[in-house]
C-alpha cells in the first residue's frame, strides 16, 4: 500500500495542507510550510546498514516507501581542521554543494507528485542541486536566477537540462518571479526556503556528525546563514537526537556583515528580523535581505544558547585562501564560517568548545575572491 506522504503545517496560523493539493506557501498567511512529521525516538537507527547516501537516515526521514532518486549524496568526510574544529566537507556532494541533501527530498517528492514541469528560484547552489537532481528523475525544470549569478553556476544548471530565467534584480526578484510560475497548473515549486522536505534533506547533515563522531555531537556547530535552510535542519536533527539521550550544541549562526538581519534583530532581542538594504558581498549564497523563516532561525539560536556573528568581506577573503592553503578550495560564502571561528578571529564565538563548521560549496564554482 502506498502511504502519502506527511502533509504540511504552518507555524503561524496552524493551517494544514496535503502536499498533493497544497498551494507552495500558507494560503492564509503565505509564509513557508513546516512538516507535520515527527520521528519515532525509539526506532531502531542503524546508518551503517543502509545505502551509501543520505537515504541510510530512512527511519527519520518523511518519505515512507522506497527511493529512487539518488547520485549517492551525503557522508561527506569529517576532518580535523584545528585543535577543537572538525570540517565537514559537504563541498564534496555531487553538485559541489550542501544543498543537494535537500534537492535529493524535495525531488523524490516531486517525482511522487507528478508534476508536469519543476521551477525553482536561486542565487546559486540551490538550482544547480534543483537541476540535476531533476535530470535525474525526469523531470522537466525551470530555475529562476537573479542577474549578476555565477556564470559557472547558471552554465551547470543548463548542462544539466534546466531553464535558465535570468531575473533583472536581486535574490528577491528572482524569488518573486518563481512564485508567480509556481501559481500555474502542474507546476511544483521546489523552494528550498518554503519547502519544509528540503530541512529534513539538511538535517542529514548533523546526523552525519553523529555517526562520524560516534554517535555524539561536538559541543557547537557553527553554520553559515542566509535563508537558514542548514541551520533549521540542524536544528531539527539536534531536537530528534535529544529525544534519543544525545546532548544537542549550541547553535552560532554566522551572517556577513553587508547583508545581516539576522544577526542585528538578534543583537537588538527581536524575534522577528526587519529587512535589510541588499548590499554587495562576496558571500551572495548568504546575502538574504528578508529570510522568510527568521522567527524561526532566531528562536533556533536563542533554543540552543548559541549566538551570531558576522564577518566582513576582507575576512572572508582572507579565510578562502587560508583554507586554500590547508587543502580545501571553497568558494567565499563557505568560508564564512572560518572567518567567524579561525584562530586569527578578532572574536572567539566558541570560547573553548569542540565544534565542527562545514565547508558547503566548492571553489571551483565561483574561483578565488579578489
Amino acid at each position: 500500500m502506498t502511504h502519502a506522504p506527511p502533509g504540511y503545517v504552518c507555524s503561524e496560523d496552524g493551517t494544514r495542507a496535503d502536499v498533493r493539493t497544497a498551494p507552495w506557501g500558507c494560503p492564509l498567511c503565505g509564509g513557508p510550510w513546516d512538516l507535520d512529521f515527527t520521528p519515532d525516538p525509539d526506532a531502531v537507527l542503524e546508518p551503517s546498514a543502509g545505502p551509501n547516501s543520505l537515504w541510510r537516515y530512512g527511519p527519520v526521514l518523511p518519505l515512507p516507501g522506497a527511493f529512487s532518486i539518488s547520485l549517492a549524496e551525503g557522508h561527506t568526510p569529517l576532518i580535523p581542521l584545528g585543535e577543537r574544529i572538525h570540517a565537514k566537507l559537504d563541498y564534496l556532494m555531487p553538485t559541489l554543494s550542501f544543498k543537494d541533501r535537500g534537492a535529493v527530498m524535495l525531488v523524490e517528492l516531486a517525482r511522487r507528485l507528478a508534476p508536469q514541469r519543476v521551477v525553482a528560484d536561486s542565487s546559486g547552489n540551490a538550482g544547480t542541486s534543483v537541476a540535476a537532481y531533476c535530470a535525474r528523475a525526469g523531470l522537466d525544470c525551470e530555475i529562476f536566477v537573479p542577474e549578476g549569478t555565477s556564470e559557472k553556476k547558471t552554465e551547470q544548471m543548463r548542462a544539466h537540462g534546466a531553464v535558465v530565467r535570468v531575473v533583472p534584480g536581486g535574490r528577491e526578484a528572482a524569488a518573486l518571479a518563481a512564485r508567480k510560475e509556481a501559481d500555474a497548473p502542474g507546476v511544483f515549486y521546489a523552494s528550498h526556503v518554503f519547502n519544509p522536505y528540503f530541512l529534513h534533506g539538511t538535517k542529514t547533515y548533523v546526523y552525519e556528525v553523529w555517526e562520524e563522531m560516534g554517535r555524539r555531537l561536538p559541543e557547537a556547530l557553527v553554520v553559515p546563514v542566509g535563508n537558514g535552510t542548514l541551520l533549521l535542519g540542524a536544528a531539527l536533527a539536534t531536537q530528534e537526537l535529544a529525544r534519543r539521550g544525545v546532548r544537542p550544541p549550541a547553535l552560532i549562526a554566522v551572517q556577513s556583515e553587508a547583508v545581516a538581519p539576522l544577526a542585528e534583530a538578534f543583537a537588538a532581542g527581536a524575534d522577528d528580523a526587519a529587512p535589510v538594504e541588499q548590499r554587495p558581498t562576496l558571500a551572495e549564497g548568504i546575502a538574504i535581505p528578508a529570510p522568510p523563516r527568521a522567527r524561526q532561525i532566531l528562536a533556533a539560536v536563542r533554543a540552543s544558547g548559541g549566538t551570531f556573528v558576522t564577518v566582513p568581506d576582507a575576512r572572508l577573503r582572507e579565510a578562502q585562501r587560508d583554507l586554500a592553503r590547508r587543502g580545501f578550495f571553497v568558494e567565499p560564502t563557505a568560508a564564512a564560517c572560518w572567518a567567524a571561528v579561525s584562530p586569527t578571529s578578532p572574536t572567539d564565538p566558541l570560547q573553548g568548545r569542540t565544534a565542527v563548521i562545514p565547508l558547503c560549496g566548492a571553489g571551483a564554482k565561483t574561483g578565488l575572491a579578489p
